[in-house]
């Protein structure tokens, strides 16, 4: 087998008052330096989300125009809308100005050595679980179920915390209460599963459907908290309401649109080569912007307008 590509991620901006930290696919962190010692904090981070898109394992080499804005203003929405069910890690939006509009200071937390996956619809790779045995993530589910079939109720459906250029894999319910015992695990479920059945309810009146998500907790004095992004384009599956249809894959709003054209014909991208895959033409990334934009401006009911965030 060949080694699993390693995203080639650009170096971080150079912002004053702040040291870099890490760069991820899609995110970059900084510390800020304690004015006294000049010395980087360790109690708090800034998050800035980036325009870069990945896919694959790839981070693609033409990033997506307003990306990075859109993704932090709809996790500052939904973090207002989670607020009763779990504390978040955002201390303030004043940043700055070269990150204005798509950076959050926060608060450093304890991270969850797991990733939290909640499933409403079978698709992606819980689908391909399903197909395999009828389970997924060691749940046995009802037989019969297709590609967008809604769940009886929302899932549970962790996985590994796999190294950057490394793929994920299921883990077991009995797994991550090894991980992170029974009472934390039971608390992380409750809470992924919580949090996606309130987003469905809010986003149902909008006329958007949410299959799955994916979201970060930390620790803070015992008590997990919400952290990173929370019910984006980028963390979940978005499909418009008056389309869905199980039987087949689903129109969407993120960015599994982008996946669809890479595999296509006309990207002439052989997955399995191992090699990058091509830019994106300006049509896609247009499209992808088009629908980052709308999927915002459909859950929050705002405008979409670039610049710092009030």
């Amino acid at each position: 087998m060949a080694d699993a590509p390693v995203p080639a991620v650009p170096a971080p901006l150079e912002l004053a008052g702040y040291a870099p930290v890490y760069s991820g696919k899609v995110r970059d962190l900084y510390a800020p330096l304690d004015p006294a010692t000049g010395a980087p904090r360790d109690d708090l981070l800034l998050l800035v989300a980036s325009d870069r898109i990945s896919a694959f394992d790839f981070v693609l080499d033409r990033p997506v125009p307003d990306k990075g804005e859109v993704l932090t203003r709809m996790s500052l929405w939904w973090f207002e809308q989670l607020a009763d069910l779990v504390p978040n890690h955002v201390v303030s939006t004043d940043v700055p100005d070269a990150v204005a509009g798509r950076a959050v200071l926060v608060r450093r937390l304890e991270m969850l050595p797991v990733e939290c996956v909640a499933r409403a619809y079978l698709t992606g790779g819980g689908l391909r679980e399903y197909r395999t045995d009828g389970h997924v993530s060691g749940l046995r589910l009802p037989a019969g179920l297709t590609d967008g079939s809604r769940l009886p109720e929302p899932l549970f459906t962790p996985s590994t915390k796999a190294p950057q250029g490394e793929h994920d894999e299921p883990m077991s319910y009995a797994a991550v209460e090894a991980a992170l015992g029974p009472e934390l695990a039971a608390r992380a479920r409750d809470l992924t599963t919580r949090i996606l059945a309130r987003g469905n309810e809010i986003a149902a009146e909008r006329g958007i459907l949410i299959a799955d998500t994916k979201v970060e907790f930390g620790l803070e004095g015992g008590e997990l908290v919400l952290a990173d992004e929370v019910l984006t384009p980028d963390s979940s599956r978005f499909w418009p309401a008056d389309q869905w249809e199980p039987g087949h894959p689903q129109p969407s709003f993120d960015k599994e649109f982008v996946r669809e054209w890479l595999l296509s014909p006309a990207s002439g991208w052989d997955k399995a080569s191992g090699e990058a895959p091509p830019p994106l033409p300006d049509d896609v990334l247009e499209r992808t912007r088009a629908k980052y934009v709308e999927a915002y401006e459909r859950l929050t009911g705002r405008p979409f307008a670039a610049g710092p965030v009030a």
